[in-house]
């Protein structure tokens, strides 16, 4: 019996940890809300782009000062999601276009 009540305890203690690393990965908002936020809060603009499907915009946000960065991706109803986050930023340099073959 006493085991049962430590397990259950211990459960509900671990899935009471796990909401705030959930959290973390559904932070979504108005693509408005989000570019400001990226822009004032941690000093990061626009370093690259792309679409992914016919529906979504991938873009990473990176503070070339701090190196922190920030991949988001936006619907088309305009809502974009945090999907990763990190530090130490660093920026390749452009590789030319190599589609451009001659007939």
């Amino acid at each position: 019996m006493f085991k049962r009540i430590v397990l259950g305890v211990s459960i509900l203690g671990m899935t009471a940890m796990a909401s705030p690393v959930l959290a973390q990965f559904s932070q979504c908002a108005p693509r408005e809300k989000m570019v400001e936020t990226l822009a004032s809060k941690y000093g990061e603009v626009l370093a690259a782009g792309g679409l992914r499907g016919e529906k979504h915009v991938v873009e990473i946000w990176a503070a070339p000062d701090t190196g922190s960065w920030t991949a988001i991706v936006t619907t088309a109803q305009g809502i974009s999601c945090v999907m990763a986050s990190g530090t130490h930023w660093h920026q390749e340099k452009r590789v030319a276009k190599v589609l451009d073959v001659p007939s």
